[in-house]
């Protein structure tokens, strides 16, 4: 593989988890939110021993859920580009020498 091709594919690579790293922290806060929903609605449902309010409960714990296994196909994407990102550099150390 030639200098330029792996230089271009490390741009590349670099770009992404810049971005996917972008994405984390936002997913990170949204997880938050939506955890703290869920608990809320959990101590309401608790409380008040109704099927609205545990309804509630459940729609939310979905989407904590939800968040959180997105947050985690983020991190499995972040660590297959970190590996592809450090064969690449060994690729180019290789060359250079």
């Amino acid at each position: 593989m030639s200098r330029w091709l792996v230089e271009r594919r490390l741009s590349d690579v670099s770009a992404r988890l810049k971005q996917l790293r972008a994405d984390l922290q936002v997913i990170d806060e949204q997880l938050l939110f939506f955890a703290e929903a869920a608990d809320e609605t959990r101590l309401r449902a608790l409380m008040s021993e109704t099927p609205l309010a545990d309804k509630e409960h459940h729609e939310a714990q979905k989407h904590a859920d939800a968040m959180a296994r997105e947050r985690a196909n983020v991190i499995a994407s972040i660590t297959e580009l970190e590996k592809a990102q450090d064969e690449l550099l060994d690729k180019l150390v290789a060359e250079t020498r």
